[in-house]
């Protein structure tokens, strides 16, 4: 039989020059930065008119225009490519790599969100998260790459005893151990954080570093030594400052040491940028007292294996209440180190979408990405005048922050995070994996327990009334501590458990689009099983989803909104569009939504030798190696097409692509390559591996296919070289 046919998009993105490299103070050596190999185009009509051709992935699609027997010979093979691979004609350059200079520090490691800012034509500046250390491949890359040693093996030896934990903190100052984690954990805290750096389009076409006094890095530990904190605004600041704290007192005030696990992040119209951190919870304490103060950095402790390396707050004395916030930071101004809203609310912040209008409040949407994570609103007090004006910053000092409540029936209300709120929990039986976690009922204990029957749910609503009696303080300190609480006080408040919220994007008319990525429950929690449904009904449903959400009278300050889903992960045999678990978004000129995925790296091509076991299907957990290497796509929002997906790109081994980023003029694509190697670190010798893979064209026959893999990584240098996180720029052809 013959798949269903199906037109391919016309995409008007326009056009720039070929691929061209950084000049020579860019320290790059060309041969390094060759142009990408073409994508191998998927077999079908020749198509006219287009402006790329959908590279060729190892899954069958329905827009390959084949029959089964078609697609079972092209794709009985396949081999996977350490580099970036576009659509023919599309090229890419490096702009900066892990280790490169940035004002008077380096580029930091897993560079993840970009945000490009034009200050002239052709001219701007390029903020860079900078998310995580890969802890094996950091470590065995880290000598050649910065040119230095450190004490990796002599601190791993005496860790090993306590399954590589430390509390450093308790350790005496000058203790040689002490001083050979402070030595690693400062160069690891380094590597995280923000960082801006300036380019240009010169006349020829080709974009270069200007290395303007804008240029610099916020890290991890900002202010430890420099004295360039980050400042706070909101009630988060009156827990910082209360004196007689219930936990851990840091001593510094509303000053903030450094910014860290900056994963995804957004623009505001006025110029500034948001940077999201994540997974916090990493280096420092999550949970906290009652009244919004740490836990002792002892409950986070530092922790040094052959493949992790965490925990690196403790090493600091860092308070764990002052992370898991979103940053606001200017680029353009050089003495800009930071702002932490804490009106934006505490939680493993992945994504932001500002929403501002003339005469209107100010909208901000941000999930939490965590197994049963929650969708979350900002509106500010006062109303937007001027959208460009960079007083509009001080809109986010003061407001409400709500969570999204999702019905079954496509409709949703905004709950407010606030001490009058009722208590009516989430309860265990509405979430995958039937356990929610809740403030800790023991509140002299503060912290958190996790409740996996609905009595216990209904004896801790008995105790509780409202929000405001769950944390201690005045009024206004109880308002602090819900926000620094904020997961756990909307678990309480009844806010939906969702699948993993991992980006927020609002359109030109208002819509709002978010990414789950994942539905699998975990130790976290998991989803509402009413709301996050595979194309069957199924659940829990791994795969993922594109989520489209229109407020109530297309009003940012709206109490009540419709969802739907435009989009589905998974095989398109099973009803998905071939992708999976999507994960950044941007939206275009024409309205296309672009997207990546965030597969986790150690599923990638993993092998799937049988799709049943003892007569059950095996898990959808266990599939995701047949979807390859991250990819990227392009989503049409309107017209017959909407909700189609077409690969425009595959990353290089063990990465993630982040930071979609297109340039004003539609003619350039930023790309962040986040974590090459990290499960194979550096690929010797070209080595590869066969592994075979249980298939299924797109009409579901399954087949057999042999998949070479690489071993490792050594993008983007050359053969047997470390590999290296880095930021590209895409060429469109002209």
């Amino acid at each position: 039989m013959t798949v269903k046919r199906r037109k391919f998009l016309y995409f008007m993105l326009g056009a720039t020059a070929g691929s061209v490299m950084l000049e020579k103070k860019s320290l790059y050596d060309t041969k390094s930065l060759s142009l990408i190999p073409r994508a191998t185009a998927n077999t079908g009509p020749n198509l006219k008119g287009l402006n790329f051709k959908p590279v060729k992935l190892p899954m069958p699609l329905e827009l390959d225009d084949m029959t089964e027997a078609e697609q079972i010979a092209a794709y009985s093979t396949y081999s996977v490519i350490d580099d970036l691979v576009l659509p023919e004609g599309y090229t890419y350059q490096i702009i900066g790599m892990w280790g490169d200079q940035v004002g008077d520090s380096r580029f930091g490691y897993n560079n993840d969100y970009l945000a490009w800012i034009e200050t002239a034509p052709n001219e701007g500046l390029l903020t860079i998260n900078f998310e995580y250390i890969s802890g094996k491949t950091w470590m065995e890359t880290y000598p050649e790459v910065i040119k230095k040693n450190l004490p990796f093996a002599q601190v791993k030896t005496a860790a090993a005893a306590n399954e590589g934990k430390i509390n450093t903190l308790a350790l005496a100052q000058g203790d040689q151990l002490k001083s050979q984690i402070e030595a690693i954990a400062k160069e690891a805290m380094i590597d995280q954080g923000i960082g801006i750096i300036s380019l240009r389009r010169n006349p020829e076409g080709k974009w270069e570093r200007t290395f303007s006094q804008s240029d610099r890095r916020i890290t991890g530990i900002s202010g430890l030594e420099d004295g360039r904190y980050l400042q706070a605004t909101g009630p988060g600041v009156g827990i910082f400052e209360k004196k007689n704290k219930k936990g851990y007192e840091d001593g510094l005030g509303s000053k903030i040491i450094g910014t860290l696990q900056n994963c995804a992040g957004g623009k505001t119209p006025w110029g500034t940028v948001l940077s999201a951190e994540e997974n916090f919870q990493d280096q420092v304490p999550e949970p906290v007292m009652a009244d919004g103060s740490s836990l002792d950095p002892a409950k986070t402790p530092f922790l040094i294996t052959d493949e992790e390396l965490d925990g690196r707050g403790n090493v600091f004395g860092l308070a764990g209440n002052k992370y898991g916030w979103m940053v606001e930071v200017d680029p353009a101004n050089p003495n800009d180190y930071g702002t932490k809203h804490t009106w934006l609310g505490r939680f493993r912040h992945e994504a932001v979408a500002v929403r501002a209008e003339a005469g209107k409040k100010l909208g901000v949407y941000s999930g939490c990405d965590r197994r049963g994570g929650h969708l979350y609103k900002f509106i500010s007090q006062a109303k937007v005048t001027n959208i460009q004006d960079k007083a509009n910053s001080q809109l986010l000092t003061a407001g409400m922050l709500y969570g999204a409540k999702f019905y079954p029936d496509g409709t949703g209300e905004w709950i407010p995070l606030k001490p009058e709120t009722p208590v009516k929990p989430v309860k265990p039986l509405q979430v995958e994996g039937n356990m929610v976690p809740l403030p800790n009922p023991n509140r002299a204990e503060g912290g958190i327990v996790e409740i996996s029957n609905d009595s216990e749910i209904s004896e801790f609503a008995l105790k509780f009334q409202t929000l405001g009696d769950l944390y201690i303080g005045s009024e206004a300190e109880k308002q602090g501590a819900i926000l620094i609480d904020a997961h756990f006080a909307a678990n309480a408040a009844g806010v939906t458990c969702t699948a993993r919220p991992e980006d927020t994007e609002v359109a030109a008319d208002g819509t709002l689009y978010i990414a789950y990525t994942s539905g699998t429950p975990g130790g976290d929690g998991g989803p509402d099983k009413q709301i996050f449904l595979g194309p069957k009904g199924e659940s829990p449903y791994e795969f993922g989803w594109i989520m489209k959400l229109v407020e109530e009278n297309q009003d940012p300050e709206a109490m009540k909104f419709r969802w739907e889903m435009l989009a589905l992960g998974g095989e398109p045999a099973a009803g998905g569009l071939g992708f999976s678990n999507p994960d950044n978004l941007e939206i275009d000129n024409n309205g296309n939504v672009w997207m990546v995925t965030d597969i986790s790296t150690s599923s990638h091509n993993k092998a799937v030798p049988v799709r049943e076991e003892q007569g059950k299907p095996v898990s959808q957990k266990d599939l995701i190696g047949i979807f390859g290497n991250n990819s990227a796509w392009v989503i049409p929002t309107t017209g017959e097409k909407a909700g189609e997906a077409y690969p425009f790109a595959i990353g290089p081994m063990d990465t993630e692509i982040c930071g979609l980023c297109l340039t004003p003029d539609q003619q350039n694509l930023f790309l962040a390559i986040q974590h090459p190697g990290e499960v194979g670190g550096t690929r010797q010798n070209l080595a590869t591996e066969e592994r075979q893979l249980a298939m299924r064209t797109s009409s579901g026959v399954e087949f057999m296919q042999k998949r070479q893999v690489p071993i490792g990584s050594n993008w983007p240098g050359k053969e047997n070289e470390p590999p290296r996180p880095a930021v590209v720029i895409v060429n469109f052809p002209t």
